[in-house]
């Protein structure tokens, strides 16, 4: 068995429990834990398993690392922090650990992120024999491996288009909803998510590995966005009142130019309420959340996938799965060598051992 630690027990940290609970080659280590509240809660609880797994929450990293996991889930955020992430990180391959995380933006095209992230956890891994696997939470297989998995499928490609489709009324996370997104706040209120420049931070990696699997060169990432506001107030269960004349929907596409136009797209609907934006893309039937690859050629392509998790928190699906990529991951990496690693290197295999075990 893999003994393996969790850092962080928010979304994609409660989704990592379950699944290192369920790998049959993994043993939960430790959970690391930023608020005191949790310190000496069982994991399963915090995962919401409805059963112990023996497991209690600590805030004691030192120790942790110390006794030298040969594996880290880190789930904390580096969204706000990324310095804060990528030390964090860098600890954890010193100590021998291989890491898999969503929460480093610049290094989901490893090969080609920016020297001054790139370079100090490369030196980590070398230190300490780890190996580093980041894939993001949108999640990252809907913006690579299943969009590259269809192309395989047809003769001419023009377009390659990946959509997340999200209503996040129900989503248990106000302060990325409210505070990195903007949802609630006037629309001359920048949030720092759709800044200019930002979304090509975050997404860009992930279009320069797709043009690399696909055999093309971008010559350039553009951005656009549309927002809309709400027309009447929305009392959500978790995060309470939307008003009127807020925003309550956005729409936002970085698209990567192949000879000037735009081939490779990664689009994001996201809306705190299903009637803001109705003529915007919505998921299949209603729903609260899905993922979409539209390969536009011939033939054309579109297929959809929809996750839920967690009951009443809808849109933990797609962070269920982006832990579910990172944690099945493991195992893997444990057996590569040391270094940086990214989806175009880390097989998406079958889940072996899991079918029917619950």
């Amino acid at each position: 068995m893999i003994p393996t630690v969790v850092w962080g027990t928010g979304n994609v940290g409660r989704a990592a429990i379950r699944a290192v609970a369920a790998h049959p080659l993994l043993s939960l280590a430790a959970v690391l834990v930023s608020s005191p509240a949790k310190v000496g809660k069982d994991a399963g609880e915090l995962a919401g398993l409805g059963r112990r797994l023996g497991v209690t929450a600590t805030g004691d990293v030192d120790a942790v690392l110390a006794a030298g996991p040969r594996a880290l889930v880190y789930a904390a955020s580096g969204d706000v922090r990324p310095d804060g992430a990528i030390e964090d990180i860098s600890r954890a391959l010193r100590a021998g650990a291989v890491v898999v995380t969503p929460s480093l933006y610049g290094m989901y095209d490893c090969t080609n992120a920016p020297d001054e992230i790139r370079a100090p956890l490369l030196a980590a891994a070398a230190d300490g024999g780890g190996a580093l696997f980041v894939s993001g939470v949108d999640p990252g297989w809907a913006n690579d491996v299943l969009p590259l998995l269809v192309s395989g499928l047809g003769s001419d490609i023009d377009t390659v288009r990946c959509q997340e489709i999200f209503d996040y009324s129900t989503y248990d996370q106000e302060e990325a909803v409210r505070g990195l997104i903007g949802m609630g706040h006037p629309l001359d209120h920048q949030p720092l998510m759709l800044a200019e420049g930002i979304p090509t931070m975050i997404w860009g990696g992930q279009l320069r590995m797709m043009a690399r699997a696909l055999g093309a060169e971008l010559d350039g990432i553009e951005e656009a966005l549309e927002r809309r506001t709400l027309e009447t107030d929305v009392v959500t269960d978790i995060m309470g009142e939307f008003a009127a004349g807020t925003q309550g929907a956005i729409r936002l596409e970085v698209r990567g130019l192949v000879a000037g136009e735009p081939r490779i797209v990664v689009e994001h609907v996201t809306r705190i309420h299903p009637d803001c934006a109705p003529d915007w893309p919505v998921p299949p039937g209603g729903g609260a959340g899905a993922h979409r690859v539209i390969i536009e050629g011939r033939p054309r392509i579109e297929v959809t996938v929809e996750a839920t998790d967690e009951g009443e928190n809808r849109a933990a699906g797609g962070n269920a799965t982006a832990a579910g990529r990172l944690v099945n991951a493991v195992d893997w990496l444990v057996e590569a060598e040391p270094g940086l690693y990214d989806a175009l290197d880390v097989p998406l295999r079958p889940a072996a051992g899991r079918l029917g075990k619950r």
